[in-house]
């Protein structure tokens, strides 16, 4: 994409000064810029030095092969499978943490240039570059910019396919790219299926003919054949979520601050910028704007969501990440219309004055919200941290050492940092986890437990901090998790204990 140049004629037929038309470079810029600067927020602090859970789970899995992968799937993580098997690709040359999350900061930093690439499309590039450049500086993007894990991904195929529904719908692309990127991205995660009930909603303010109706159906049911097998495996096994609880208002409040900002000095003016885009936002019949294709992106996953989870909880906040790129095309959208109300520049330099107060205005909320972009890279933002676990197992447990894990999956500290469980004895452990095709091993049933105990002077608990209140009812293995608890209070005593954020390891002596 270049710049085009009109030569002009005199009177006296001399060749004047060119005019050159710069907006091929203002898109070029609108959407450049936004990524460079959530590949810049994503790769800071990359290696924050520690895995947690989650992220976890993609490392160990992602490191089998692709035989031991599709043996796990039949058993656990469908919903990932294939997340899985690209992290599998990734990670083969050079496995590590970096490796794991650049995907993700991939992911963000497309997802970036995709809104900004919308809001051009729907509007113009100034509106284009202020969307990018809120999306990037989100904390909530630059979180999931940094987690091992699919959801930058995800959203970055919702965007994608938004885009590309765009163009359809304004005759400039095929169905056929829609339907393909909208498939694949449920793939990567089911639950941007949602993300059609948005588009639909579109189709539906915009009062797009039959027509046009069919050609999204079309596309619609197709993703759904291809999603169906996966919905089947997946609702089987649907215990993996039994954790997650009925959201309520808190719930809302917290995504609604998440998607704009935690900082109130920045999010009263974001819904402020948000009403001003509501302000008659309807197109005419078989137009489409922006305020038609962003809001029910913003508002119908999530909300068909959380209606769900009423009756079955299935919501979680990162489920719905790609719905986050509708609210900075709203708010720039509100900033373009305020400015064509206050703007009153005569110069030919007004809209880049424009444009550049709005790139300070967005640097101002950078710099409200660094501090929570900072804290975010710290390894104690997570729910824990798997390599201080480890680290502390390599300096309390020697080789030979019985382990006990509660519940089986505190497991996953030993294989995602085997180095501080080196050489020690897995008393539980049965099956381990790449031959069993679970995550983290089964487990023996209580009478060879109570036999394995037996034999023990000593034994080392690596440990929930939940697992000894009273309240606490283990998942899965419900029989041996309750023999560990009985046997250790019965037969054994305490005789220290580490705690490190998220896990506790304790040392258990013999009665004498």
């Amino acid at each position: 994409m270049g710049v085009s140049v009109l030569m002009k004629r005199s009177g006296a037929g001399r060749l004047e000064a060119p005019e050159v038309s710069v907006e091929p470079v203002a898109r070029v810029v609108a959407v450049v810029l936004p990524v460079l600067v959530m590949f810049t927020l994503g790769l800071w602090r990359l290696d924050r030095g520690g895995m947690w859970r989650d992220e976890a789970a993609t490392y160990q899995v992602a490191r089998r092969s692709v035989p031991q992968i599709w043996h796990l799937l039949h058993h656990v993580d469908a919903v990932h499978g294939l997340y899985y098997l690209f992290m599998h690709l990734v990670l083969a040359p050079v496995p590590g943490e970096v490796a794991l999350r650049l995907p993700s900061v991939v992911g963000a930093a497309a997802t970036a240039g995709l809104v900004a690439a919308l809001g051009i499309r729907l509007c113009n590039p100034r509106v284009g570059l202020w969307a990018g450049l809120l999306y990037a500086v989100t904390p909530l993007t630059g979180h999931f910019a940094q987690e091992g894990r699919s959801y930058a991904l995800v959203a970055a195929g919702a965007t994608a396919a938004t885009l590309l529904l765009v163009r359809a719908l304004r005759g400039d692309g095929g169905w056929w790219a829609y339907g393909v990127t909208v498939a694949v991205t449920c793939l990567l995660h089911e639950f941007a299926v949602l993300l059609l009930l948005a588009h639909g909603t579109t189709l539906a303010l915009t009062r797009m003919p039959w027509r046009v109706w069919w050609r999204w159906g079309v596309a619609a049911g197709a993703t759904s054949l291809v999603l169906a097998p996966l919905a089947v495996v997946s609702h089987r096994q649907s215990a993996q979520v039994a954790w997650l609880a009925v959201p309520n208002r808190k719930s809302v409040d917290h995504l609604t601050h998440a998607f704009l900002s935690q900082a109130q000095l920045v999010f009263v003016p974001y819904v402020f910028l948000i009403a001003l885009a509501l302000w008659r936002p309807f197109p005419r019949r078989r137009e489409v704007n922006l305020v038609s294709v962003a809001l029910p992106l913003l508002l119908v996953p999530p909300a068909v969501l959380i209606a769900v989870s009423r009756f079955r909880p299935l919501y979680d906040e990162r489920y719905v990440l790609y719905a986050l790129a509708g609210a900075p095309l709203l708010a720039a959208a509100g900033a373009e219309r305020l400015t064509g109300w206050v703007s009153r520049l005569p110069s030919a330099a007004a809209p880049r004055l424009v444009a550049l107060a709005g790139v300070l205005a967005i640097s101002l909320v950078l710099a409200v919200q660094f501090p929570l972009l900072r804290k975010d890279r710290d390894p104690a933002h997570r729910p824990d941290n798997l390599a201080a676990v480890s680290a502390a197992a390599g300096s309390e447990l020697r080789p030979g050492d019985p382990v006990l894990y509660m519940p089986s999956l505190t497991r996953r500290s030993a294989l995602a940092y085997p180095a501080g469980f080196r050489g020690v004895r897995d008393v539980a452990l049965k099956t381990s986890a790449i031959a069993s095709g679970t995550l983290y091993g089964t487990e023996v049933g209580p009478r060879e437990l109570r036999s394995r105990l037996e034999r023990l002077d000593r034994v080392w608990l690596v440990c929930e901090p939940f697992v000894f209140r009273p309240n606490w009812h283990p998942d899965t293995s419900v029989a041996t998790e309750d023999t560990k608890r009985a046997v250790l209070a019965r037969e054994f005593t305490l005789r220290e204990q580490i705690v490190r954020r998220g896990v506790t390891l304790r040392l258990y002596v013999r009665h004498r």
